[in-house]
């Protein structure tokens, strides 16, 4: 029996953020803190990859330079219905930085282990069970026993199933294909797209799919390259839609890509709703395994949000010693990050059941500035906020 006081199950973005936040401010607790990470740095991880401001103020917080990552900065991004729409460029800076999970991934474990904090590599978690007075962890390289327990294993996570195995589900879909950016060409009937730009489109909204393509620059091993994908939340499964694998496929073909000519992948994201349970005593869940944001399955700068108000729960919850972890859903939905996921999780009901043709271009095209300040106030700039 292997025991520690704070188990982090999962070595991504919100279980480094938890660690690295417990170190920052409850420093004492460094040396008691242990993540599991089931792979090994650097390891593949299907993600488009796309860092906010957010991300990078809540990084800056704890002293990191994502710039030392290898990164693509994409200029503008534009928000479309159908090829135009809302065009977002931020003069002096850049509107989106886009990182390779895989070596993000890499560089904040890497920042933990600098900070004390230990991580154990390629150990699996097969179960979790809650006690009364500590967190029994059964994994293959043995029985792990704890304080507290973070989930941060993602959405399909064995913590969560095991503490909480009937709870209400809302996952999305997204598909991910990576292309030459030398190859890119313009589509008929749409703007020119820019090779440093970022193009998201809501066209397949009207056909059910309750989501949007996407298309922008990145680089693989300092090979630049183009990201596509389709992000669906699944809102509208009741209705018939088109596959969303034949979708993608025609946004392809419209600019010379055949789909069957690269690697196609598709992974699940779990998205926030304020039904979903984020903690039993002693447990407690971060990142994706509560939910990430509902509009665009954006998960990067929400997990490390979730590490900033989890740490805070830890920290008081060991001065108090006292880890029933009640309040901890009220302190999320209290915080900056709560707010904006409420405020999008809200938003993604109204861009996306109100699915009629008219309606998309009206809020991509004919009312700009009401779009634009909606997302100014209650979407972005949050991580200024969490970090006050």
């Amino acid at each position: 029996m292997q025991q520690h006081d704070i188990l982090i199950l999962g070595g991504g973005p919100s279980g480094l953020s938890t660690a690295l936040h417990l170190a920052r401010d409850f420093p004492h607790l460094t040396s008691r803190i242990l993540i599991l990470e089931k792979e090994h740095y650097p390891r593949v991880k299907l993600c488009a990859g796309g860092l906010v401001a957010d991300a990078e103020v809540i990084l800056e917080g704890l002293g990191l330079d994502v710039t030392e990552v290898p990164h693509v900065d994409v200029d503008t991004a534009h928000f479309d219905f159908a090829g135009r729409g809302i065009s977002l460029h931020i003069p002096g800076t850049h509107a989106i930085r886009v990182i390779r999970r895989n070596e993000f991934d890499a560089w904040l474990a890497e920042k933990a282990r600098e900070r004390g904090i230990e991580i154990r590599e390629g150990i699996k978690v097969r179960e979790v069970r809650a006690n009364e007075d500590h967190v029994t962890v059964e994994t293959d390289a043995g029985t792990f026993e704890a304080l507290i327990v973070v989930g941060a294993d993602g959405s399909n996570g064995v913590t969560r199933r095991s503490i909480l195995p009937h709870a209400p589900i809302y996952t999305a879909r997204a598909l991910e294909v990576l292309t030459p950016a030398n190859d890119l060409a313009p589509a008929p009937g749409k703007a020119d797209h820019h090779k440093d730009h970022a193009y998201f489109d809501f066209f397949p909204v009207p056909d059910n799919i309750a989501g949007y393509t996407w298309d922008f620059p990145t680089q693989v091993n300092g090979q630049a390259m183009r990201c596509w994908g389709i992000y669906d939340t699944n809102l509208l499964a009741g209705d018939s839609r088109p596959a969303l694998k034949e979708v993608l496929a025609q946004e392809l073909e419209r600019h010379g890509f055949d789909l069957d000519s690269v690697e196609l992948k598709g992974h699940p994201i779990r998205w926030f709703s304020p039904e979903n349970q984020m903690a039993v005593p002693r447990v407690l869940l971060v990142g994706d395994a509560v939910g990430a944001d509902p509009i665009f399955g954006e998960g990067i700068s929400i997990a490390l949000g979730y590490g900033a108000v989890a740490a805070k729960e830890i920290g008081e919850s060991f001065r108090r010693d006292q880890f029933s972890f009640k309040g901890y859903k009220a302190r999320v939905l209290r915080s900056a990050l709560g707010q904006t996921l409420l405020s999008r999780w809200f938003l993604a009901q109204v861009i996306y059941l109100i699915k009629w043709r008219w309606f998309q271009i009206l809020l991509w095209r004919l009312v700009k500035p009401v779009v634009v300040i909606t997302a100014w106030i209650f979407v972005l700039n949050w991580g200024r906020r969490l970090r006050s």
